[in-house]
């Protein structure tokens, strides 16, 4: 029997964390594989956890200590998953995703001919629409160009949202969990850049496989109707820009050019609106 850890974490979204596991429950496996759940409950204080352990029995809740946010959160329960058994896959699952019913197993045959086309193991991260019944891109695999849109085929991308990937043994087994260096965003990004450093390959799945609606649009650490204040307080919070954690992953991908993605943050941060005009210009 081939068994999947599925990673979660959660703060202060029952509803949504519930329905999301309604979804992951719900969905087909092939006969010869079976998942195990392992969910850290951040200090939410809306009774998440609790609501879990009454509805999912079989969810492991592990308690995080209402700071580690999502890349931590995540690192708590890979390392939790690592300690209790091997596991042929990791399922990285945000709680707000809900999965199509054929998600993993469309998952698992997108890995199995990726997996053939290069010849090693793969990250397969799965393309995520706005809302149900309308096939609107809102996560995935993105390159430098955007969004890898589905259009049937598996695709090469270069960055990795977080929302429902699949992480085989043989790349944990060679680059480890989520980066000790990331509180909330970025470990996604980081870790598909640093399985491509280590000759490995990242797609996104030939069709959407879940519906996940977007939290993005213009940051709140440059968006010109929040005070320098607020902007400034956003451009050094996990909720935010989160400045020194990016700066390290601009400088660790980027190299010297670290230095220019900063200064635009600043610049952004500081004088949105005319920064906004310089680049229309």
């Amino acid at each position: 029997m081939n068994t999947i850890a599925v990673l979660l974490t959660c703060y202060n979204r029952k509803e949504k964390t519930l329905q999301c596991l309604k979804s992951l429950f719900e969905a087909d496996l092939p006969s010869e594989y079976s998942v195990e759940v392992f969910l850290v409950d951040d200090g939410s204080t809306d009774g998440t956890g609790e609501a879990v352990e009454e509805n999912f029995p079989q969810v492991k809740v592990i308690q995080g200590n209402g700071n580690l946010f999502w890349n931590q959160g995540m690192r708590l329960a890979w390392k939790t998953a690592v300690e209790t058994k091997e596991y042929d896959f990791f399922l990285w699952l945000n709680d707000d995703t809900i999965i199509d019913n054929d998600a993993i197993i469309k998952l698992l045959r997108d890995d199995k001919d990726a997996k053939n086309k290069t010849g090693t193991a793969v990250l397969i991260t799965a393309a995520c629409r706005k809302e149900a019944g309308i096939n609107e891109f809102s996560y995935g695999g993105r390159n430098d160009m955007g969004p890898v849109i589905p259009n049937g085929e598996i695709q090469f991308c270069t960055y990795i949202n977080g929302n429902l990937v699949l992480v085989p043994q043989a790349i944990y087994k060679k680059i480890g969990m989520l980066s000790i260096h990331y509180t909330h965003a970025l470990g996604d990004n980081d870790y598909g850049l640093r399985a491509i450093q280590n000759s490995y390959q990242c797609f996104t799945t030939k069709t959407y496989l879940a519906t996940c609606p977007p939290n993005y649009g213009i940051p709140g650490w440059c968006n010109p109707r929040n005070s320098l204040r607020k902007r400034w307080k956003l451009l050094h919070s996990p909720l935010g820009l989160n400045i020194k954690e990016y700066n390290q992953y601009r400088k660790k991908f980027w190299g010297a050019k670290w230095m220019k993605f900063a200064f635009k943050a600043y610049l952004k941060t500081i004088i949105p609106k005319t920064y906004a005009k310089l680049s229309k210009s």
